[in-house]
């Protein structure tokens, strides 16, 4: 599976389980039959460091606060952040580019703008 689909399934699956009671297994078994690490990797990661991620993220915004962000712009920048903060192997250029390729497709123009100028701000410092 090629990464950028695993991304959108990790969007889909997190999505799934921000709604729902149920297991990362389930929820990835929701989207896809296939087994992909990087798509579990995601999954989990985005899981496992929400509170990081959150409280990252939080400090990023301006005249926002995460709740009030729609669910799709939330969850790409949890992703995104993720790749940013946690893993080596993803260049910051590509996390943020695969995170506005994304939001064109789950979102609209605003979103992928919007996205862009958060993340930005990870690559600004």
């Amino acid at each position: 599976m090629k990464r950028r689909k695993a991304r959108e399934l990790a969007l889909q699956t997190l999505f799934q389980l921000d709604n729902h009671e149920i297991s990362i297994e389930e929820a990835i078994g929701h989207v896809t039959d296939e087994q992909d690490t990087f798509l579990t990797m995601l999954v989990r990661g985005v899981i496992e460091h929400k509170e990081q991620i959150d409280a990252s993220l939080t400090e990023k915004l301006e005249n926002w606060s995460l709740s009030r962000l729609p669910k799709i712009e939330r969850t790409v920048l949890r992703i995104a952040v993720f790749e940013l903060m946690f893993t080596e192997e993803t260049p910051a250029k590509v996390a943020i580019n695969e995170a506005l390729e994304i939001c064109k497709v789950f979102g609209d123009e605003k979103s992928s703008r919007f996205v862009n100028g958060v993340l930005s701000k990870y690559t600004d410092q």
